[in-house]
């Protein structure tokens, strides 16, 4: 059995919060990184994650990480790529937290998992509505740039939450509320967008 620091009850929640919202930006690098956390004794994890702890687990996340390293820093095929991603974020964030709740009652396990869900939906669509707005700048710096943001800060929020799981739970509360502004910003440009767009195509065919 792995030693490391045991899961409490605040534990949980840091864990399940963190891990949820890690997956949302990138999956892999957060199965990777809890396995790797176990492996080294920093985490001891609940008993319906051990699987994570596997060398066969850890070793193919890091391969799809490494596939998703770069396919996630090319322009436009990038929202492809996400938009693949939302029928494997969230599932596996969802199964994460049904996991780590294994040893809690069938109605706090149902509870973990649809907010492991919701939040890995929330940050994976964070996600996908920031590289909307970037994407059709024509320097790839800024996707490149957003891209090891969220790789580094997926890896920091599971690590974190081990150390300081509360802190770890604010954190994210914040990047949640911050998600929401996003999305409501991107979602008012491209309104904006469209109606310049139809004033345009109103004015031609005015003119002829």
């Amino acid at each position: 059995m792995l030693a490391g620091i045991k899961i409490g009850h605040a534990d949980l929640v840091g864990l399940i919060v963190a891990a949820s919202f890690a997956a949302g930006l990138n999956v892999y690098a957060t199965v990777a990184t809890l396995g790797i956390l176990a492996h080294l004794h920093v985490l001891t994890l609940p008993s319906g994650l051990y699987l994570l702890s596997s060398w066969w687990v850890i070793g193919v996340s890091a391969v799809l990480f490494v596939v998703e390293f770069f396919a996630d820093k090319i322009p436009a095929f990038d929202l492809l790529w996400n938009a693949l991603h939302t029928f494997v974020r969230v599932p596996i964030a969802a199964l994460i937290a049904f996991g780590a709740a294994s040893h809690l009652s069938p109605e706090k396990q149902l509870i973990a998992t649809l907010a492991g869900g919701l939040i890995a939906f929330a940050a994976h669509g964070g996600k996908t509505a920031a590289r909307a707005a970037v994407t059709p700048s024509p320097e790839p710096l800024s996707n490149i740039s957003l891209s090891l943001g969220e790789d580094a800060l997926a890896i920091f929020l599971t690590w974190f939450a081990t150390q300081h799981p509360v802190l770890a739970t604010v954190i994210v509360l914040a990047l949640l509320l911050l998600i929401v502004i996003v999305i409501r910003w991107v979602a008012g440009a491209l309104r904006q967008l469209f109606r310049g767009a139809d004033r345009e195509v109103a004015q031609l065919q005015v003119r002829s």
